[in-house]
């Protein structure tokens, strides 16, 4: 018995610690694959997260901050080979949304997210995320994306005093473009047609069991490690661009300036604040100024927990524990709130990373970036980071999957409510797509599909489940087609779709049948579930008939001994 209790309590341990599952097994040839994505993902990492920073209204030091707890956190916690986690574009800009570039309330904010986030899983509420539909995650992407890249557009454009609300910020962008620097503009465009001829390279490039000579398949690995690693290529290149031009006195471009040296002091984060004219702003003044934001960058970190990895299913409480845990620690560190970055899992996944310690690689890359790095950074162009971010968040527009929504009216509404509203305040694009999601899925809840039939006796077959929102309706198609003809005429309720039945169906069906009494004619229920039967049975309703076919009940109320015949069946909707 011992044994056994030790056992499953080893067992448990696995399922709330995952590391214990792959780290046992580990083989030395995974380390080669692990090192190599955990570096190619690095070199990614530290470019992007310089420039989420700038998203975020934060000095570009936080961005690093924020992307190196997730690697070891997630070693530790998490279900997949491949997932990343670290700042991202959206999260950056919710960030902004809610905090407007305040450090301190950005910190707390990353707290208050992650153990949000680590009490949903231990409660395995993961399942609240199901709630948000496809069309409204997508509106909000696509609307994000044309926000965060048009607001980098005044860094390529090298303008200054720039308002963040996003119509203001394209008025002033069109109305400020004569006073655009030209060092900018020149080095933010190369280097956004050096990362889209990078990538075009990557995209075209043949597989390696394409045939060829040896140098071919090497130069094709060459081009695609470049390819790979071209954020931090093309960031190196602009900084250099830039401390030759500044060595010589030619100050022509908008760079990075002075950043903080180190890493980040290990320390509880703040729970108040103080403003400019030195009054502090306690910790319920600063929850309630996050208001609904925190809801939103809530679900959206959560989000990512819920998705498919490369063809395989992921523990979605797991995850967001991990998610959870990895803000909640970030917070010690000065971080933001992070998430799982798309991209970056799939650069992890494309090297062929083999266990979640590649994400320690990465968060190595990280720290060595923070500790002797900064000082270079200095020189690191706006209009360069500028270019990364665009070149980012381009894909999340995708314009395939639009046009599927497009083709499908009922899910159009959610996604464009969303779309339209995030442009006004991001939060608000959420908050809209969800209320209209909802709105719809009451409604077929409502009004259900019927599907009637004429046998000689009218045959009713409910396209859905039958819930208290359902009962009016029901009630009304019946008696418009059966009570209030003349002469009134028998149904035959067919409820194999009825799986659930509260105390308003019930109630509504004692009224009907006593409604089909009086006019002399029936109802009769068939192909009940087990489970409803035996509710309807418990509520004792008078003149309840039922039968296990609906060719048994036509029988029984029309004398019919042929099999169905197939007649024309109109919908109501």
């Amino acid at each position: 018995a011992s044994v056994s209790r030790a056992c499953c309590s080893y067992s448990t341990l696995k399922t709330w610690l995952p590391i214990l599952s792959w780290l046992p097994r580990y083989k030395l040839k995974w380390l080669q694959m692990d090192l190599l994505a955990g570096l190619t993902v690095g070199l990614t990492t530290v470019p992007q997260a310089l420039a989420y920073a700038e998203v975020a209204g934060l000095p570009v030091q936080y961005g690093l901050y924020s992307a190196f707890m997730g690697g070891f956190i997630y070693a530790l916690l998490g279900t997949s080979k491949d997932v990343t986690l670290g700042p991202t574009a959206i999260m950056s800009l919710l960030c902004f949304s809610v905090v407007g570039g305040q450090p301190h309330r950005a910190v707390l904010l990353s707290l208050l997210c992650g153990l949000i986030q680590a009490v949903m899983a231990l409660l395995r509420l993961g399942f609240l995320l199901d709630f948000i539909s496809f069309p409204v995650i997508k509106g909000f992407t696509c609307a994000a994306a044309v926000t965060i890249g048009f607001g980098q557009v005044k860094n390529i454009l090298g303008l200054q005093g720039i308002p963040h609300e996003f119509f203001l910020e394209v008025y002033y962008t069109f109305y400020k473009i004569p006073e655009a620097r030209i060092g900018d503009v020149v080095l933010g465009l190369l280097c956004l047609a050096l990362l889209v001829m990078l990538l075009y390279m990557k995209t075209n490039l043949g597989s390696d069991d394409t045939p060829g000579s040896t140098y071919s398949r090497l130069a094709r690995k060459l081009v695609w490690t470049v390819a790979t690693m071209r954020n931090a290529l093309v960031v190196v290149a602009a900084s250099f661009v830039a401390f030759s031009w500044d060595a010589y006195g030619h100050h022509v471009f908008t760079i990075t300036g002075k950043t903080s040296q180190g890493l980040p002091p290990f320390r509880p984060p703040p729970t108040s604040d103080t403003t400019a004219n030195g009054s502090i702003v306690s910790f319920g003044e600063i929850v309630e100024g996050f208001g609904g934001g925190l809801t939103v960058v809530l679900v959206l970190t959560s989000c990512f927990s819920s998705a498919s990895q490369n063809d395989y299913r992921i523990d979605a409480n797991q995850e967001l524990l991990a998610i959870g845990v990895t803000n909640i620690m970030g917070s010690f560190v000065s971080a933001y709130p992070v998430t799982g970055s798309f991209g970056r899992t799939a650069v992890n996944s494309q090297t062929g990373v083999c266990t979640p310690a590649g994400g320690i690689v990465t968060s190595v890359i990280v720290l060595l970036s923070l500790a002797f790095l900064m000082p270079a950074f200095y020189y690191i162009p706006k209009a360069s980071l500028a270019a990364v971010i665009i070149c980012a968040v381009a894909p999340m527009v995708d314009y395939h999957v639009v046009a599927k929504i497009w083709r499908i009216q009922l899910d159009l509404l959610p996604f464009t409510v969303t779309f339209l509203m995030s442009f006004w305040q991001v939060q608000y694009g959420i908050v809209g797509g969800v209320a209209v999601s909802g709105a719809l899925l009451l409604y077929n809840m409502a009004r259900p599909q019927i599907k009637v039939s004429d046998h000689g006796v009218l045959v009713m077959e409910l396209g859905s489940g039958l819930s208290f929102p359902a009962t009016e309706y029901l009630s009304s198609i019946i008696h418009t087609q059966a009570l209030q003809v003349s002469p009134p005429r028998s149904v035959v309720l067919d409820c194999h779709h009825v799986s659930i039945i509260d105390y308003s169906v019930i109630s509504e069906l004692s009224d009907l049948l006593r409604q089909f009494k009086l006019r002399e004619v029936r109802l009769v229920f068939s192909r009940l579930q087990p489970s409803v039967l035996e509710v309807l049975l418990a509520a004792d309703l008078q003149g309840l008939r039922y039968t296990d076919s609906v060719e048994a009940a036509l029988q029984m109320e029309s004398g019919l001994i042929h099999k169905l015949s197939e007649t024309k069946s109109e919908f109501t909707e």
